[in-house]
């Protein structure tokens, strides 16, 4: 640990110090003890994980009322986006991670409905950066990626109408319109399209903290999965009765799916391959693109004949005029 690290954490755990100070000379003791647990778990120093008993700390505050689970949130989200050090991000991302993934049902609905601060991501870390040191500015792009993750499982949640790990809500899916397939489809993918932009510095997956983020993600990633595989299978099997724009769109979005593979492959290695999702992708598009041609032969079949309809409605029409002697001069 180089000179300016050094100094670095000792600055960040008086930083550390100095805030539980100031919640115990708060007197709003209530806000005070719940910011007292989020410091805990989202302490300045290392890049290692919170404590398992720190997190079920900050997921016990959901278990109260509903003013405790706000504070809970507001103050997640106020020590991130007050901060410039990456570990801290980091530690505030994982524990909305866990949030998600783990929190009762009011602390989840205090989260998606903090309001947004602009732009797209609502955690708004788009240009998060902590050039503290060279290590960190390359852990920077780990929290933008990070929080745009958790941006994207918030959004699939609000389009299926239910958390990723929650048990899905019965459905007929005979009674969803094909546009809504579509629409589902196409925010599951931009899930998977967001997790193949994972930054390129990979071997920072040895800290425990981004190899916790990212097996959380992978988790998240399976359920997407699964989501995708019973669209995918629903649609496809419409594909006779669908339109053309429509065939077009759902080829247009499993080939996106298609393009991340690879990409997504090397951060995930091994887990979560589901070659039966992909066996599934292959035969859809080879259906689609074959109903797709078929359809465009029987256009120009249908275009052909009518010209050739018109050609003799036209010769037909001159032999009348002829017949009767009414010569038409060119």
């Amino acid at each position: 640990m180089g000179y300016r690290t050094r100094l670095s954490a000792v600055f960040g755990l008086l930083k550390d110090k100095g805030s539980m100070i100031k919640t115990t000379l708060s007197t709003k003791r209530h806000k005070a003890s719940v910011r007292r647990v989020i410091l805990r778990a989202t302490t300045h120093g290392s890049y290692v994980p919170p404590a398992d008993h720190r997190i079920a700390a900050v997921i016990a505050l959901g278990h109260g009322s509903r003013a405790t689970a706000c504070t809970c949130i507001q103050a997640v989200m106020d020590r991130l986006h007050r901060t410039r050090n990456s570990t801290v991000a980091l530690k505030c991302l994982y524990t909305i991670h866990n949030i998600i993934g783990k929190g009762s049902y009011i602390l989840k609905d205090q989260l998606a409905m903090y309001p947004s601060f602009g732009g797209r991501n609502f955690l708004n870390l788009s240009t998060f950066r902590d050039d503290s040191d060279p290590e960190a500015i390359e852990m920077s792009a780990w929290v933008r990626w990070y929080a745009g993750m958790l941006e994207q499982n918030l959004m699939v949640s609000r389009m299926l109408g239910y958390h990723l790990n929650s048990p899905p809500r019965s459905k007929n899916r005979n009674k969803i319109l094909d546009s809504e397939l579509l629409k589902e489809i196409e925010v599951l993918i931009n899930f998977a399209d967001h997790l193949s932009t994972v930054p390129d510095s990979l071997y920072l997956q040895r800290e425990s903290l981004v190899y916790e983020s990212v097996r959380l993600v992978s988790e998240d990633y399976r359920l997407v999965q699964r989501e995708i595989f019973v669209r995918v299978a629903e649609l496809g099997a419409r594909t006779t009765i669908l339109s053309l724009n429509e065939c077009t769109e759902f080829l247009s979005s499993i080939n996106r799916l298609d393009g991340c593979k690879e990409r997504v492959s090397l951060l995930l290695v091994n887990r979560n391959r589901n070659d039966d999702l992909w066996d599934l992708i292959k035969g859809t598009k080879e259906n689609l693109v074959a109903t797709m041609k078929k359809e465009e032969e029987g256009k120009m079949v249908v275009t052909a004949v009518g010209n050739e309809s018109r050609k003799l409605t036209g010769f037909s029409e001159l032999y009348r005029l002829a017949s009767r002697g009414r010569w038409i001069e060119f």
